[in-house]
């Protein structure tokens, strides 16, 4: 085995052990194994890496490593200008669309109302999440960093928050999403488009107090399901106010 010197910064700290946060360490690697396979193997996703930096030169996912490198890792920039240098993260998707795993469900919900479309399945394996990602050009959100080291996965973020809300306010705030934002236009419950609905084609499946007090419905092109803004949605709305005003942003977790 042969020794190098490294470092992580920013938010990728959030994936090593303690004593390896904040500092260069020394690592061993095997001889011929691409500088991917030996970021990886600090459980750091490539997903998460967008600049490597060896000697004071870029470098991309292949370059092999030799004995007594140092080398730095980055993570994703949102606004400094790398462009002269060697960017690993692909161009970004022309439209954002996610594929979330099993935990996240309740966030596959936010995202939903929030319009994005946004898949999700609690049965799905780690490859067949991976590849609907890949083939669908989706972002892939997850719980298991395990799943963004797949190399089909090009676009995936590890949502660090526990808490369902928190999650969406850190997803929008990580991609930069409230542009974006089309509240009220996908089924929480299936992803489908929602399109107004006449109050008479949809009564039979009213109970007796929203016939009465409500007129104006709208209704999932997929499911069917029927929506409408009664007391329940109060919360939604104020969630969706906060996120789109930008209220929401000092709030949302800070990666690392």
């Amino acid at each position: 085995m042969a020794l190098l010197r490294i470092r992580f910064y920013a938010e990728l700290n959030d994936f090593l052990t303690p004593k390896r946060r904040q500092v260069e360490f020394s690592l061993p690697f095997a001889p011929g194994a691409a500088i991917k396979d030996v970021i990886e193997s600090c459980n750091v996703p490539h997903t998460e890496v967008d600049l490597i930096i060896v000697n004071g030169r870029s470098v991309d996912f292949a370059y092999q490593p030799q004995e007594g490198d140092r080398v730095s890792v980055y993570p994703v920039f949102e606004s400094v200008d790398i462009t002269p240098l060697v960017r690993l993260r692909p161009t970004p998707l022309r439209e954002t669309k996610f594929a979330l795993d099993a935990h996240l469900g309740k966030l596959a919900g936010l995202l939903r109302l929030l319009g994005f479309d946004t898949l999700y399945r609690n049965d799905w394996r780690d490859d067949e999440l991976a590849r609907v990602s890949h083939d669908e050009r989706r972002i892939l959100l997850t719980r298991d960093r395990g799943v963004l080291k797949r190399s089909r996965v090009t676009h995936g973020y590890y949502v660090r928050a526990d808490d369902p809300r928190r999650q969406a306010m850190e997803v929008v705030h990580r991609f930069d999403l409230r542009g974006q934002i089309a509240p009220y236009t996908r089924c929480m419950r299936c992803n489908g488009l929602l399109h107004p609905v006449a109050k008479a084609d949809v009564i039979d499946r009213l109970e007796p107090l929203t016939r009465l007090y409500y007129d104006t419905f709208h209704q999932c092109a997929s499911c069917g399901q029927v929506y409408w803004s009664g007391s329940h949605f109060e919360p939604l709305r104020r969630f969706v106010d906060e996120i789109t005003s930008g209220s929401a942003e000092n709030a949302a977790p800070a990666p690392g």
